[in-house]
């Protein structure tokens, strides 16, 4: 894809929550722009019925509360990523924020579409991007078949889009070895893609970078963790800059 200039966020959860308030105040403040459009896409809740609308009204809420102007896209499906209606919506926007879910659905939804042509074109010219748990999931280099590991098969992982393409982001990291067990953790670890960096995000914390020459930074309540692949890890916590 397009490299972009615009800034990035990945988080690891809390995306429309007063959790991230500062962050994404920061976010909005680098777009330079009066009274940012905000495209909010909850394709990757869209195999479970009534979600991707909560996510929407949650982030009308969010963003109208920090001055910005909320598009609330149904774009849900493959088929909703070449309407009309949808990517004139995305021509206008100045930032692009993917809520959580299923990381696979959003990249087989959006992977090769007009609407991340746009989104890509978007990025590439300045806007912003942000990607919460599966959307930061998305926008890494790859993304682990998460539903699959959470039903007992070995951890694999698919290519991604690759908007942040050198990570592998692990999101709700600080609650994740709970989630899967110490035995599947460590597969998990072991089984990493050659050539990115595992990173753990915890929830209500975000990795950002605010330019194309500014650094990765922790922003949030708790911490970034870099992983290597026999386990050792290094934790950078809010306002520390992550070497990647």
């Amino acid at each position: 894809m397009s490299i972009g200039i615009g800034p990035i966020a990945l988080l690891g959860s809390g995306e429309y929550t007063a959790a991230m308030n500062d962050t994404d105040r920061r976010l909005l403040a680098a777009l330079g722009v009066a009274r940012p459009r905000v495209a909010l896409i909850p394709a990757a809740s869209g195999l479970e019925p009534g979600m991707p609308e909560r996510w929407n009204r949650m982030g009308v809420a969010h963003f109208t509360d920090l001055g910005a102007k909320p598009l609330a896209l149904p774009l849900i499906a493959h088929e909703d990523s070449e309407r009309p209606e949808i990517l004139e919506q995305l021509r206008s926007a100045d930032f692009f924020y993917f809520s959580g879910g299923n990381p696979e659905h959003l990249v087989e939804t959006l992977r090769g579409t007009p609407a991340w042509a746009i989104i890509a074109e978007r990025w590439a010219a300045g806007a912003g991007i942000a990607g919460c748990s599966a959307g930061a999931m998305m926008m890494s280099g790859y993304t682990l078949r998460v539903r699959s590991v959470a039903a007992g098969a070995p951890p694999r992982w698919i290519a991604a889009v690759g908007v942040a393409p050198q990570v592998a982001v692990m999101p709700h990291f600080d609650r994740m070895a709970g989630f899967v067990g110490d035995d599947v953790f460590r597969a998990i670890m072991e089984s990493s893609p050659d050539g990115v960096q595992l990173v753990g995000i915890d929830e209500d914390t975000a990795m950002i970078r605010l330019g194309p020459d500014a650094p990765w930074e922790v922003s949030g309540r708790q911490s970034v963790v870099l992983i290597d692949r026999d386990g050792g890890r290094t934790t950078y916590r809010a306002g520390e800059v992550v070497p990647l």
